[in-house]
C-alpha cells in the first residue's frame, strides 16, 4: 500500500520539488500551500491531492490533515517546509516583521506537529521531517532573525526526537545550504527593501551584499538535491537526525561541529571579513 505524505509550502522551491519527488517514488502526496491556484488541476494524477493550508492558521492545518486522511485513508509523513527568509539589520527590523517570520518559520512548524502527532500516535507510527537551513549551522551577517528561527527548529527537533521515539514516531532535520534556484533569496531581498538601513550600518551592508553576490567557490545544491534528501529521510529507518545538503552546508557543518570553537570562529570571521 502506498504511503501518504503531507508537505507544506508547495507553491515553489523545495516544497514543489519534494512533491514531485514523492509522486515519482509512488507515494500519495498532499501538496499544501496558502494559494493553490498556482498548481494546475488539469491532468492531476490520482495520487496527488492539492489542498490550501496556511501554517499561521490552525483551522487550515486541521482541515488539510483531515482531508488528507479522508482522501487517502492514512497519513504517514509530514514535511514541514513552509517558511521565508529575511535579510535586514536587526536594530532596524520592526518587531511585527520579526513576529511574522517566527509565526511561519517556528510556530507554524509547531502547530502542524501538534496537530498531526495525535494521529500518528493513534495509528502507532509516523514520521516528521523539518526543513531547517545552513543558516542554523553558520549564521550569516544580516540574517540574524532568520538564523534565530532556524536555530529554534534545530533545538526543537533534536529535543523532540526523544519524546517522539517513545511513540514510534521518527523526526528528521534537513539542512540545505544556499540554493540559488529558489525564490527564497529574491523574496528576502524584496522584504529587505522595505526596511531602512541605519547610516551607521551602510558600509557593512554594502560589503555583505557584495560578498553574497560573489561566485560561489563550492558546489551548491539544487532544489532536486534537497527534495531527494527529504525523500531519503522519509524512507530512512536509521537513527540519523540531520541530512546536510550542499557542499557549503557540509563545510560549515564540519567547521562548526568537528573543530574547536576557536578554529571555527576564526574561520567564520575570515569568511565574513569581520575582525575579532
Amino acid at each position: 500500500m502506498a504511503q501518504t505524505v503531507l508537505i507544506t509550502g508547495c507553491s515553489s522551491g523545495f516544497g514543489k520539488a519534494s512533491a514531485q519527488a514523492f509522486l515519482a517514488d509512488g507515494w500519495d502526496v498532499v501538496a499544501t500551500m496558502r494559494d493553490p491556484s498556482g498548481w494546475s488541476s488539469r491532468d492531476t494524477p490520482s495520487n496527488l491531492l492539492i489542498v490550501p493550508l496556511d501554517v499561521r492558521h490552525v483551522a487550515t492545518i486541521e482541515s488539510a490533515i483531515r482531508k488528507a486522511i479522508e482522501h487517502f485513508g492514512r497519513l504517514d509523513c509530514l514535511v514541514n517546509n513552509a517558511g521565508f527568509a529575511l535579510l535586514s539589520v536587526f536594530e532596524a527590523t520592526p518587531m511585527d516583521v520579526i513576529r511574522g517570520l517566527f509565526e511561519t518559520n517556528v510556530f507554524g512548524y509547531m502547530q502542524t506537529m501538534q496537530t498531526v502527532i495525535p494521529h500518528f500516535r493513534g495509528v502507532g507510527r509516523g514520521r516528521i521531517i523539518n526543513v531547517s537551513s545552513g543558516s542554523a549551522i553558520l549564521p550569516e551577517p544580516l540574517m540574524s532573525v532568520y538564523s534565530a528561527s532556524k536555530c529554534a527548529i534545530e533545538g526543537l527537533t533534536e529535543s523532540l526526537q526523544y519524546e517522539l521515539h517513545s511513540q514510534n514516531i521518527l523526526i528528521k532535520l534537513i539542512e540545505p545550504g544556499f540554493v540559488p534556484a529558489t525564490s527564497l533569496a529574491r523574496k528576502a531581498a524584496e522584504q529587505a527593501a522595505t526596511i531602512s538601513v541605519p547610516p551607521a550600518y551602510q558600509t557593512l551592508v554594502d560589503q555583505t551584499m557584495a560578498m553574497y553576490m560573489q561566485e560561489p567557490k563550492l558546489q551548491l545544491a539544487s532544489e532536486r538535491d534537497v527534495a531527494q534528501a527529504i525523500l531519503d529521510a522519509a524512507t530512512d529507518e536509521t537513527g540519523q537526525l540531520r541530512y546536510i545538503v550542499g557542499e557549503d552546508a557540509k563545510e560549515s557543518s564540519t567547521m562548526r561541529r568537528e573543530t574547536s570553537e576557536t578554529r571555527y570562529m576564526a574561520w567564520a570571521r575570515d569568511r565574513f571579513r569581520v575582525g575579532a
